[in-house]
């Protein structure tokens, strides 16, 4: 472990400036209990400060603040939280000190970065105090780790920009631009480049974590994936265990793990330079029983043949959005990359069979896919930059910039497509007249590829062997449709897979759960009767390892919420 250099001056500064800010609580507010003897100092890091120290925070804000209610919920307006104070931070340091104060005061605390967590935990009745990440946003190359140090609040969109401009690399992330990292790379993170790259854990070299001990004693830990560190199993929970369920992470390192050498241009995949996009719409009017069933049949056909990780079609991703028939259409979106042998020839065969028995003409895009809005002029097919194409599809999201978003999920890994059953009930409730909502649907994403190389243990993400992953969800803005709009996710999922409980259990067919879409749902007997518990649809037979690192690394159980890891019995 490398040894942190911090002078006394630097010291001061920090603790003073954060002191200054919680003693600037408005009058009538809760005041917050001073840092005590047991705040372990930067220096046990081993690792510099980020560059961002001292230029951002600490600031408390308090509820009778103006930038309160901003700062109480995040992208999903069904949720919104009621804490004591919304901790801003800017340094690992800060980070360290917020803890202290919080733990010493016995506050519970929660840890929000992009604020897209599809659950209440952040934004629940019994967090005390939100650490807020969206300060610590910095992306650079560390020369000493031969690795890319990114900040948990920096946005996705912004990290691919700063990777890609700087340096020529990229890691195969989401697709969605404001995503924080902190949340997305430790539950695995994937994206439009995972058939070839796998997940963005797979390139997790270290993280940095702010950990409690069992006297109360908050300090801040590196742990990397060399076999040799003793802090390796802190690595290892963080490369797919999901957030807010050891600490607090302030630091990523990512470098692609088969990587020798110093040169940052070869510590991450290369992306194309060039993309082949195309989009088709299918309209709700020409779409027979049969006719649905044969698309979506071949859509999951083609993904069965090409998942594998040496097969050519890893270089072609897609999404099919089967939207409510209210919404006038389903659509898919196809990304091929450019510099493959025959991109265009792979794009042409892989629509010709997705229409084969389906359409005979081509349709372009006009309403919402997904989160993704119109994408008209991709009806013919087009080369575009990259990064051109990145930035495109990440910012075509009018569902997701609405500020009364509000919405529900569920999600389930297959490792086969949808049979017959499973089609006619998919239909009869994208035909439901119980539900008008146009952005209400099932997206299909792809999956395998290189995601399948790896070993289900290697890293604690489970889901090595699936070929699509779905998404029930919908969208809506008025608190009126509460109810609607879950009932019918909830009914729609637990029809699907009635036969295994309500839930897709890890069998021949399905997978279980991604743990960045959470589902409070499978904790609920009410509606999952599988007998398979939440966590192992999340973590399968990762579940017991994540529980002794959850042991070791928060014995007090200070980081928790209503699907954390949990300490052994």
């Amino acid at each position: 472990m490398r040894e942190k250099k911090v002078t006394p001056t630097e010291k001061k500064s920090d603790r003073r400036s954060f002191l200054s800010a919680t003693a600037g609580l408005a009058a009538g507010a809760t005041a917050l209990p001073l840092l005590g003897a047991g705040v372990a100092d930067a220096s046990s890091t081993g690792v510099a400060e980020s560059k961002s120290a001292g230029n951002f925070g600490p600031f408390t804000i308090p509820s009778d603040d103006p930038r309160y209610g901003e700062l109480i919920t995040g992208d999903n307006q069904r949720w919104v939280g009621s804490p004591d104070y919304i901790q801003m931070v800017g340094s690992t340091q800060q980070v360290i000190d917020a803890v202290q104060v919080a733990v010493s005061a016995g506050r519970r605390v929660a840890v929000r970065s992009g604020g897209h967590c599809y659950e209440d935990f952040v934004a629940h009745p019994d967090v005390r105090v939100v650490i807020d990440m969206s300060g610590m946003n910095t992306v650079s190359y560390d020369p000493d780790m031969q690795a890319f140090a990114i900040e948990p609040g920096a946005r996705l969109l912004d990290l691919y920009e700063t990777l890609y401009k700087g340096w020529g690399v990229t890691i195969p992330g989401g697709r969605c631009h404001s995503v924080g990292a902190g949340g997305h790379i430790c539950g695995g993170g994937d994206g439009l480049l995972s058939r070839r790259h796998g997940l963005t854990v797979d390139h997790l070299h270290a993280v940095e974590v702010v950990v409690v001990d069992d006297s109360g004693n908050v300090r801040s830990v590196v742990a990397t994936r060399e076999p040799d560190d003793p802090n390796r199993d802190l690595w290892w929970a963080h490369s797919g265990g999901g957030g807010g369920n050891f600490g607090v992470i302030t630091r990523y390192w990512m470098r692609s793990p088969d990587v020798s050498g110093s040169d940052p241009g070869r510590a991450l995949p290369r992306p194309p330079a060039t993309v082949l996009l195309n989009g088709l719409a299918f309209s709700w009017a020409d779409l027979t029983q049969d006719k649905f069933t044969r698309l979506v049949k071949n859509y999951g056909g083609w993904h069965e043949r090409n998942s594998a990780p040496d097969s050519s079609g890893v270089a072609l991703v897609s999404s099919l959005a089967l939207n409510h028939k209210s919404s006038g259409s389903v659509s898919m979106f196809i990304q091929v990359e450019g510099d493959a042998p025959n991109a265009e020839e792979l794009l042409t065969d892989f629509v010709n069979e997705i229409r084969d028995g389906v359409a005979t003409e081509v349709q372009p895009i006009t309403g919402n896919s997904g989160e993704y809005g119109p994408m008209p002029q991709l009806v013919n097919a087009q080369h575009m930059p990259w990064f051109h194409a990145v930035r495109y599809l990440a910012t075509n999201a009018p569902v997701l910039t609405n500020p009364t978003l509000r919405a529900d999920h569920k999600s389930a890994y297959h490792r086969t497509s949808y049979t017959d059953a499973d089609l006619a009930i998919i239909y009869k409730y994208l035909t439901s007249t119980e539900i008008d909502n146009p952005n209400a649907g099932l997206l299909l994403l792809p999956f395998g590829g290189n995601v399948n190389a790896v070993d289900p243990a290697d890293t604690a993400f489970p889901h090595r062997s699936s070929v699509l992953q779905a998404l029930y969800q919908s969208f809506w803005s008025d608190p009126a449709d509460d109810a609607e709009n879950l009932a019918w996710v909830r009914d729609f999922y637990a029809e699907v897979y009635a036969a295994t409980g309500g839930v897709p259990i890890p069998d021949d067919h399905t997978d279980g759960c991604y743990v960045n879409y959470p589902d409070t749902d499978l904790s609920d007997p009410a509606f999952n009767s599988s007998g398979v518990a939440w966590h192992d649809l999340y973590y399968k037979g990762n579940y017991a390892r994540l529980q002794q690192v959850k042991a070791k690394w928060d014995p007090r159980n200070v980081f928790q919420h209503s699907q954390s890891i949990e300490l052994p019995s």
